[in-house]
């Protein structure tokens, strides 16, 4: 029997594991002492007694160690390596120390798509959510940082209908790359992070902050357009219209390129003819249904169309301060009063707009009524004494200074002087100039 066939354990390895206290070298050891064509053999196998060494290594001080191990059983032949129990890897993502992990940030890459793939493999892709999550929050230094596990995480809430778990993740905006942290880190990967971002976002119609998440994929610089890029337009522009009921222009750093490909898309035909137009809406919904679906962009679609009589009703505001139910009817495109004063009813508790029904179904359009909140107030409040009290500040500092007493007492005594046309008047026969009685 060759050499090859030969079982392999991870007993040496794990001696040296054990014995080794300097992180950085058991780093060394871990990373460039074990034969590359045997190394992922090696991590994945049990001890030659049987043991799982991941149940035997404390989390806590041999950390990097069970990274390695994780990683490489959670990307071997399920069917011939079996996986870790699932309750070691959610231990290890809750309990390891960032540091040592960052030795290794090939590896933590690694680990997050076995961990996918485990949940994928066991039937529940669900589970792999709360140890990704522990994942991408405690690893990157700060929460402002992108790695490659952010990308994962998102695809897996978002393919699993899970998007509220990724709102803490969101809530927190990008500012810092270090490719230190994921060394296989590239331009596609903030390009899906916000995209995917912006879907999540989508499905919980937090309309603005989808929208500033589809902006900034689509507006990341790049030689060429990516896909990507166009596919995050298409969403963007369908956002727009159901927050807003129009699309503003693009900002001028967005590639021109992906601008003109957009315009020969259904999509700008149909922002073409939004709101008012609801047939011809209607016609290019049922004529490019195929495409829309494929996009999987129906669902937005179906909600801008839904939306779009509320959008023709607020412009009747800004030109009509009175109108009947039916005639807002006529230009909504809606029969029913009934369902005109729902819409309206709606509009009005929502704060889109400002109005009054009166009994005989007459609408009274009025401005909104300036809203502050007490922490406005407080805010303002607080504002107007820091004022104060650094003008208070500035005038008894003004009052210390010598150079500025001095000129005051200058000019003090300075006014007391008559003025030169002061001295011509007193000379004069002011009798000539001035008459008592001319109000008489």
């Amino acid at each position: 029997m060759s050499s090859t066939n030969n079982p392999i354990y991870i007993d040496t390895l794990f001696a040296q594991i054990i014995s080794t206290t300097h992180i950085p070298s058991l780093n060394n050891i871990l990373k460039s002492n074990i034969p590359r064509e045997k190394k992922e053999a090696i991590l994945s196998s049990s001890l030659s007694d049987g043991q799982d060494p991941v149940i035997l290594l404390d989390v806590r001080m041999y950390g990097l160690a069970v990274l390695y191990i994780l990683s490489a059983r959670l990307g071997a032949n399920f069917s011939s390596i079996q996986p870790p129990p699932w309750q070691v890897v959610q231990n290890f993502c809750h309990n390891f120390d960032p540091d040592q992990a960052r030795l290794a940030p090939d590896r933590v890459t690694k680990l997050a798509k076995g961990i996918q793939r485990l949940a994928s493999h066991i039937g529940n892709p669900s589970l792999a959510i709360p140890p990704l999550y522990d994942l991408v929050t405690r690893y990157p230094p700060s929460p402002s940082y992108l790695t490659t596990i952010h990308s994962i995480f998102l695809l897996t809430c978002v393919s699993t209908r899970n998007f509220l778990p990724a709102l803490p993740i969101l809530s927190h905006p990008i500012t810092e790359i270090d490719t230190a942290l994921s060394p296989d880190l590239h331009y596609t990967d903030s390009l899906t992070y916000h995209y995917i971002g912006g879907i999540a976002l989508a499905a919980l119609k937090r309309w603005k902050e989808a929208e500033e998440y589809f902006e900034i994929c689509v507006t990341s610089p790049g030689t060429y357009p990516a896909a990507l890029q166009m596919e995050a337009l298409k969403k963007l522009r369908l956002v727009q219209l159901i927050s807003a009921g129009k699309v503003p222009t693009l900002p001028k750093y967005a590639h021109p390129q992906l601008v003109r490909l957009f315009k020969n898309t259904a999509y700008n035909a149909f922002i073409n003819a939004y709101p008012k137009n609801a047939a011809l809406m209607r016609e290019i919904y049922e004529k490019e249904r195929q495409t829309f679906a494929q996009d999987k962009n129906l669902g937005l679609l179906q909600q801008a169309i839904a939306r779009a009589p509320r959008w023709v009703l607020k412009k009747l505001t800004a030109t009509y301060v009175t109108l009947h139910l039916a005639d807002i009817g006529r230009a909504v495109k809606i029969e029913s009063e009934d369902e005109v004063r729902a819409l309206l009813l709606s509009m009005i508790e929502s704060n889109d707009i400002t109005a009054q029904i009166s009994a005989d179904g007459t609408v009274t359009f009025s401005d909104p009524p300036a809203q502050f909140t007490k922490e406005q107030v407080d805010s303002v409040l607080k504002d107007v004494q820091q004022q104060t009290s650094l003008l208070a500040y500035l005038e008894m500092e003004m009052g210390r200074s010598r150079e500025f007493l001095s000129k005051a007492v200058k000019t003090h005594d300075a006014a007391w002087a008559p003025s030169a046309e002061e001295e011509i008047f007193a000379n004069m026969n002011a009798q000539q100039f001035w008459d008592e009685n001319v109000y008489a």
